[in-house]
């Protein structure tokens, strides 16, 4: 066998290019932000204008729409190396393209044509509209309603757990259409949220990312055209379901980068800090740590990255391989964050340090988009049906 049969394991050199880029562009502009997001709550606009000002806030966004073209792995290495450097900044790329993935798969040329340009541009921002308060897990079981108005649609409900709510112009809302019909009754739209009776609940107090908003999205009698459904009536469960299937691969890349952010923090420290006259990387146990990190880091992303090229072919495996990378990553990211925030001591449990921080930006990734005990069902069913 040649070497260069090999290079089928080697990251394109684009792509490696686009990580440096996003890299350097995040380690000057976006990391000093991170902490002060945390610690305020606030939304990271310094950190949002740098992404937009390199084109990095939305990359996936198709070229004739304005967009950068980005595939699906550059777009998750963009979103993993900024949330090696903040993860409630990368949810500004991956939040943009779970709420514009819908139009994507399923939006008219018309729809498509209003609303992926703003975006493109950094003029706008799209949140995605599936869960509700009694709808989590069970989305099929959502009551927000859309009824028949005339030349349009009449939207009533509530939605939960809305990432970017409030700072986001654009939301991708699903509703129900045809009551009792389950998964076939729910739709999809495009709401404003300069639309009247749209409104927003209070951020919910959070244990990480703070630095991006969460809220409740109100829908009070909100008039929508029917110019801006999102694909044919009865079609939005569908939609949703798909949009999650290449979503959850930009879920793992995040977790990725959170852990890779802290692996990174936990060698530089153990080279410098000594006990016992002697760095404390020179320990086997410490070392012992290391390696299980680096092991489960490097597992985490060559999954995401298949994921991801899956993703950019559609291929048939793709609901398999999206949830496998966003359980085993987010899964990874979690224990690496917690094995370094030990590997500094009583210094990793201080807020002077960033790895309390990963930590518990980390939580998060096992839960939203699916929670991982979710995202086992999934894998388990496409076993059984002999897919994976």
């Amino acid at each position: 066998m040649t070497q260069g049969s090999f290079d089928v394991y080697l990251l394109p050199e684009e792509h490696s290019t686009i990580r440096a880029a996003v890299r350097e562009l995040c380690d000057a502009r976006v990391a000093p932000n991170a902490a002060h997001a945390d610690e305020t709550g606030d939304f990271p606009k310094a950190s949002y204008e740098a992404l937009r000002a390199a084109d990095f806030h939305a990359p996936h966004i198709p070229v004739e729409y304005g967009g950068a073209g980005a595939d699906a792995l550059a777009t998750a290495i963009v979103i993993e190396e900024v949330a090696r450097a903040c993860a409630s900044s990368s949810l500004i790329p991956a939040v943009n393209k779970l709420g514009t993935m819908p139009l994507l798969l399923a939006g008219s040329d018309a729809v498509k044509a209003e609303f992926l340009p703003p975006v493109a541009r950094g003029e706008a921002m799209f949140s995605y509209c599936l869960s509700e308060p009694d709808a989590g897990s069970d989305a099929v079981s959502m009551t927000t309603r859309a009824e028949r108005s005339g030349d349009g649609w009449v939207l009533n409900g509530v939605k939960r757990w809305i990432t970017n709510a409030g700072v986001s112009e654009f939301y991708t809302v699903f509703a129900v259409t045809e009551p009792g019909a389950r998964s076939r009754g729910i739709s999809a739209f495009v709401v404003s949220k300069s639309d009247a009776g749209v409104s927003f609940g209070a951020p919910e107090k959070k244990l990480g990312i703070k630095g991006s908003p969460t809220r409740e999205v109100y829908f009070d009698n909100v008039h929508i055209p029917d110019s801006r459904r999102i694909g044919e009536p009865g079609t939005g469960f569908a939609t949703a379901m798909r949009t999650l299937d290449h979503t959850r691969v930009t879920i793992a890349a995040q977790a990725v980068g959170i852990a890779s952010g802290a692996l990174d923090y936990a060698l530089g420290y153990v080279k410098e800090r000594h006990q016992f006259g002697k760095p404390i990387a020179d320990f086997q146990g410490i070392q012992f740590m290391l390696a299980d990190m680096g092991m489960k880091l490097t597992a985490a992303r060559e999954l995401t990255y298949a994921a991801a090229g899956r993703s950019e072919r559609g291929d048939a495996d793709l609901t398999y391989f999206g949830a496998a990378a966003k359980c085993f990553a987010s899964d990874a990211a979690m224990a690496i964050t917690t094995d370094a925030v030990q590997l500094l001591g009583g210094y990793g449990y201080t807020r002077d340090y960033p790895l309390e921080r990963m930590m518990r930006d980390a939580k998060i990734t096992q839960i939203y988009e699916g929670t991982n005990q979710v995202q086992r069902v999934v894998m388990a069913r496409q076993l059984l049906n002999g897919v994976g």
